[in-house]
């Protein structure tokens, strides 16, 4: 079996189900040409929305949509996305994540939250994948995450897609509705992290909060970046490898909220 690609990608605001800018279509291209539904056995994704102590994965065998987000249209509360899950991926997941030391449970009532299906709804629309969600651990550093890819990486070689969902940029103070430019902050931010994933710079990348022009404004709290580390850890990059990023996205939609999406074969 061919060995899956890896991904990261920008889940944006939930209108990002009903509003797909130019992402969407991207992600949907995308799709078709490097990892269609016939090929894929399953999908494992971390999401910022689902945060715990440890690491938790979902066993649940048919989570339920959750719209886990408040003051959007109506339109919005009536979507569902009914993909089944996969316990004996689970299971798979928490093995994989025990043998490399690093703490996890089950979760076997979890549902889908927006960081999840949202994203996911644009490239699998017929919710015809397999598809299990794994937590972010609170209060650890970069490279734990990271670990947690390298630890999966594996289910590449059984037909595995594995996803980091978050935000390249996630500052909802500075979010606007009318149309304008990009912030300058936003465009050094994205530009920063793209030249580090081209220069192989695994130091700099996990040390992103010191290192990167207008972290703490790009990221006022960090949760939604650090799945970027997860699909870092799970492609091998920086360890000497030839994985370099193969830009998907780099819309920017409210004028500070960064869509990039972006993955490694």
């Amino acid at each position: 079996m061919p060995r899956t690609p890896v991904l990261f990608v920008s889940h944006g605001s939930p209108m990002f189900a009903l509003d797909p800018g130019t992402t969407g279509p991207a992600l949907s291209a995308w799709v078709q040409a490097h990892a269609p539904a016939p090929r894929l056995q399953g999908i494992v994704i971390m999401s910022p929305h689902w945060m715990t102590r440890g690491i938790g994965v979902m066993s649940t065998p048919e989570p339920e949509t959750w719209h886990d987000f408040g003051g959007f249209p109506e339109a919005l509360y009536q979507l569902q996305y009914p993909a089944k899950g996969d316990p004996e991926l689970a299971q798979r997941v928490l093995a994989l994540l025990q043998a490399a030391d690093l703490p996890c449970g089950e979760d076997p009532e979890r549902p889908y939250d927006h960081g999840a299906w949202i994203p996911i709804r644009q490239m699998y629309p017929q919710a015809d994948v397999p598809l299990v969600q794994l937590s972010l651990p609170a209060h650890v550093p970069t490279s734990v995450i990271y670990a947690m890819g390298q630890a999966l990486a594996p289910l590449r070689e059984q037909g595995i897609l594995l996803i980091g969902s978050g935000s390249m940029t996630h500052n909802l103070r500075e979010l606007r509705r009318e149309a304008g430019p990009t912030e300058p902050y936003v465009t050094a931010f994205c530009g920063w992290v793209e030249s580090t994933l081209q220069s192989r710079d695994l130091s700099a990348m996990l040390d992103y909060r010191t290192r990167a022009p207008s972290a703490a404004r790009a990221h006022p709290s960090d949760e939604h970046f650090l799945p970027i580390y997860f699909a870092l850890g799970a492609a091998g990059w920086g360890l000497g490898s030839e994985a370099l990023p193969q830009y998907i996205s780099r819309e920017v939609i409210y004028g500070s909220l960064s869509m990039d999406a972006f993955s490694f074969s």
